[in-house]
């Protein structure tokens, strides 16, 4: 059995309010950060079991993931001292504690993992190994910048609109957000229910395939099932991203492009949005959908809470916050009817044996400080493509597969409903073929 579990004095100081990783300052009334630390509580070890596939290897925990002995902070101080410490250990990281991984630490996250950022106005940004400079992308930063460090094997992560995908493609690593309800989200803090996964980073795709097959609960499989061999390239979403960011896979696609086509099928390129089906529309405007459907569902979870202990949130985090307290249950339905319709264009178009290719992100990591209202624009078009898996509940893998200018960006394919496992794999055999 695991064994470690304590209190730590870092939990204590905590406890009490005290931050030891101060790299906010304030310069002409504008939040100002400078890089950081991945690590809410560095000091946090729990030892996994003596057996088991993931034997020996270490894991860093986004600090919305409840350990047994520590407290959850969420993000936000208020948060850490309106709530006590956990009891019992959620049941994801205890999956990965009887498989043999052990816990190295605590990290930093978004704000009640409202942001894709990375950026806190409590704690700071964590840094962005494989960018320096550079944000390192939220809401599962540190988990992010902790294996991208090489600090641990892999991180986990939650995803509700990107916060595993984002930083993945920003720090060169594997990121998987699986199948809506495929991995338990029990004692874990959720930020918009229907939209929540547990997801996780790795540096290297055959660990990634590992990790998957402890955390992904079993699925009933057809004997007659078709393969994973068409791959559709979705137009609309590619032109979202900075024209160097899609060269740059492009080209690594068509390197070996015959060898390619052996494992994912000929390309076949289409819009995923769609004028001609009700409800659907362009790509463009699946953006509100998300926003109106996720930020109903973020009130209902936390609006009680906000509105008793009025928390201090840092900038995006409150306005975020207050567009989500003026949604209308109006509102909600008659975007929940679109959301409706985009799973079934989904479905529809990836059938039992499709894969939707398509950029990551819109572009490599933005540098930390970037102008808020850059960023505002940014977050659209990032959400646009994120949004895609979102609205669905389907399984999502990102690969780094390209640097543009120096930096890192990801390519990402998304599978059918449950196929979770056969993702993982083909992601796989393409990282080894392409040598990412």
């Amino acid at each position: 059995m695991p064994t470690g579990l304590r209190i730590t004095s870092h939990n204590i100081l905590r406890v009490r309010g005290l931050r030891l990783h101060q790299c906010l300052q304030r310069s002409r009334g504008h939040m100002t950060y400078a890089a950081g630390s991945a690590y809410i509580d560095p000091e946090l070890r729990v030892t996994g079991s003596d057996t088991g596939p993931l034997i020996g290897k270490t894991f860093a925990v986004k600090d919305l993931f409840d350990v047994r002995g520590s407290k959850t902070g969420f993000g936000n101080p208020k948060w850490l001292e309106t709530h006590d410490i956990a009891m019992e250990t959620c049941p994801a990281v205890q999956l990965l504690l009887n498989s043999g991984a052990s816990v190295r630490g605590k990290t930093h996250m978004d704000e009640l993992a409202y942001s894709l950022n990375g950026e806190n106005m409590h704690y700071g940004v964590p840094s962005n190994p494989a960018a320096p400079g550079r944000i390192p992308g939220g809401s599962s930063s540190g988990s992010a910048s902790a294996c991208a460090s090489g600090d641990v094997d892999f991180a986990l992560g939650s995803d509700t609109g990107g916060s595993v995908r984002v930083p993945a493609s920003y720090c060169g690593l594997y990121g998987f957000r699986p199948t809506h309800g495929r991995i338990s989200l029990d004692l874990a803090q959720p930020l918009a229910p229907s939209f929540d996964t547990v997801g996780f980073f790795t540096r290297e795709a055959p660990l990634m395939r590992e990790v998957g097959k402890v955390l992904l609960s079993p699925t009933r499989v057809s004997e007659n099932q078709k393969p994973l061999k068409r791959w559709l390239v979705s137009k609309d979403a590619f032109a979202l991203a900075q024209p160097d960011t899609s060269k740059a896979i492009y080209d690594a696609l068509t390197l070996k492009f015959k060898e390619v086509v052996e494992i994912i099928g000929a390309p076949t390129e289409l819009d995923v949005g769609s004028h001609e089906i009700e409800g659907v529309g362009a790509l463009s405007t699946w953006f509100d959908v998300f926003r109106i459907c996720q930020g109903w569902e973020v009130w209902q979870a936390h609006g009680s809470w906000v509105q008793k202990y009025e928390p201090v949130f840092g900038p995006g985090i409150r306005e975020r916050f207050d567009m989500a307290s003026k949604i209308t249950n109006q509102e909600r339905d008659a975007y929940t009817a679109r959301r409706k319709a985009i799973k079934g264009r989904l479905d529809m178009l990836l059938q039992e044996d499709g894969m939707l290719a398509l950029p990551t992100a819109p572009g490599p990591a933005p540098l930390i400080n970037t102008p808020a209202p850059q960023l505002d624009e940014w977050r659209r078009s990032m959400i646009t493509l994120t949004c895609i898996a979102g609205l669905s509940g389907l399984p999502q893998v990102t690969i780094p597969i390209a640097r543009a200018g120096g930096l890192p960006v990801g390519l990402s394919l998304i599978g059918p409903e449950g196929r979770d496992e056969e993702l993982l794999e083909v992601a796989v055999r393409l990282a080894l073929l392409l040598q990412c």
